[in-house]
């Protein structure tokens, strides 16, 4: 059996990435270990960009009802404030992470991606024309072919295992656990709803369903006497003890209960030849503000395009290669930002002045934007383009409003089809002579100018990042100049 792309991993990176493969009508298939779906899964909520991302794909209208919207943000655990910030994004929303692959699973099968349960990956030969991954499952052994496969299979990636990609780094003496607990009224995990710092390390409580509540520890400065020994729940009670002072005796059940760790590493490469690596399979770290999903998210977002696009014949040269030149930058840049959030964080009694000055200077409104910006995974720009000069290239815009002829929308509602769009602002003084060539990969919108888009066009890329913007209304050569390096040569000749 073949299929164009196949994923490993069934968790919200790989299925993200389905969903951006089956929009584009890529034959995909997604090979997920797990018999059935994961329940332990410790994330609690997304953050700025994965909301946006969602938005854009239609997706984040089905998850509404899941969670609940957090317009906050913290870095290092200290409160920012995301409404002094000039671009106006949503900044949080909370929903298990187990939802959210519920509803992108729900979602991939829409899309026509055939999705496998109880299949391992043993093992993949590729050469120029494409790859045969090995699999084993219940009812035996068989084989794939595929044109390219995705590790989407997390921190112990077996495709990047056996790509021969190192994945250096190293992990921090800590002692994390999380898991779901029920409860009845007067129970005192419901007065620990938040996030709390102390000297010994973090306690976390989050409503994530009706009558549970989400119960994550972590402890700097030692590590779990057994590292592989399936925690309890007088375990948990300990380390509740140790953070608080307080004996829990639970009134309800434990659900689950799992480990987490305070791990550092980024693969070396995220391709060889036909194989590639996202999410947790190429970058981890310590999961603050939502930014590990964020950036594997958007690994998701960035590959899928690029991929469908040489599936289907039309990929410039190089396209493929834009994906690790993009995207691994930006995973160093988040193994950054998380690790200078842990140091602010402990020692606490060392670290104390060095926050309360932090926290001073929080009140400055650029650096309170700045922080913002990392937290939300909104500080990401590409280096597009031999101009860098204009403010929005290279960037992906706040979905602010925009009015067109079909009426009222906003920038992300632009791209749900998962294409190319032009966006002319000009009021008709731009020239789009040419750009029909590029119809079958390209929307054209016109819409209203708007003083939150400094521009007279825009060239966005699929995944929402402006590939071209002309502040002048002159610039028609560079707008096909960018077409043909994004987009390929045009179908209809000019």
């Amino acid at each position: 059996m073949s299929h164009s792309v196949v994923i490993a991993g069934g968790g919200p990176v790989g299925l993200m990435l389905a969903c951006e493969l089956g929009l584009l009508g890529v034959e995909t298939l997604v090979l997920e270990q797990r018999a059935e779906p994961r329940e332990d899964a410790p994330g609690i909520a997304i953050n700025a960009t994965v909301i946006e991302l969602l938005a854009q794909r239609g997706i984040m209208d089905a998850l509404r009802s899941d969670g609940i919207e957090l317009p906050q943000a913290r870095f290092a655990l200290l409160w920012l404030d995301p409404s002094r910030v000039s671009e106006k994004h949503v900044y949080g929303f909370v929903i298990p992470h187990t939802q959210l692959a519920r509803r992108l699973e729900e979602r991939a099968l829409e899309l026509g991606v055939t999705i496998r349960r109880g299949q391992e990956i043993v093992g993949f030969g590729q050469d120029e024309s494409g790859v045969v991954v090995q699999t084993r499952g219940e009812s035996g052994t068989g084989t794939v072919q595929c044109r390219y496969l995705v590790g989407c299979d997390g921190t112990r990636s077996t495709v990047r295992r056996l790509a021969g990609i190192d994945f250096p780094g190293g992990e921090t003496p800590f002692s994390g656990l999380a898991g779901d607990v029920t409860h009845e009224p007067g129970d005192e995990v419901t007065q620990w709803i938040g996030t709390r710092l102390s000297d010994d390390g973090i306690l976390m409580a989050v409503p994530s369903a009706q009558g549970r509540i989400r119960v994550v520890t972590g402890e700097f400065g030692g590590s779990p006497a057994d590292p592989d020994a399936p925690p309890t729940l007088d375990e948990l009670r300990e380390t509740v003890r140790r953070l608080t002072g307080v004996d829990w005796r639970p009134t309800g059940e434990l659900c689950w209960l799992s480990r987490w760790d305070n791990a550092t590493r980024q693969a070396e490469r995220y391709r060889v030849g036909r194989v590639f690596l996202a999410g947790d399979a190429a970058h981890v770290h310590f999961p603050l503000g939502g930014q590990a999903l964020a950036t594997g998210i958007e690994d998701a977002v960035n590959l899928g395009w690029k991929l469908a696009a040489d599936v289907h014949g039309w990929a410039p040269p190089g396209l493929l290669t834009t994906y690790e030149s993009e995207r691994h930058p930006v995973g160093a840049r988040a193994c950054l930002t998380t690790r200078a959030q842990v140091a602010l964080m402990h020692p606490l009694e060392q670290i104390a002045p060095v926050r309360e000055l932090l926290d001073e200077l929080i009140r400055f409104p650029d650096v309170n934007e700045h922080l913002v910006r990392i937290q939300g995974n909104l500080d990401v720009r590409y280096p597009l383009g031999r101009d860098s000069s204009h403010p929005l290239l290279g960037r992906r815009p706040a979905h602010v409003p925009v009015t067109t002829p079909a009426g009222e929308g906003d920038v992300g509602g632009l791209l749900r089809e998962g294409r190319g769009v032009v966006l002319d602002l000009s009021k008709g003084t731009f020239s789009l002579e040419g750009v029909a060539g590029w119809g079958d990969r390209v929307n054209v919108v016109t819409a209203e100018p708007t003083m939150e888009i400094p521009a007279a066009a825009l060239l966005l890329r699929p995944d929402g990042f402006v590939a071209w913007a002309d502040s002048t209304g002159a610039d028609d050569a560079g707008l096909r100049s960018a077409l043909r390096s994004w987009f390929g040569e045009p179908a209809i000749q000019h």
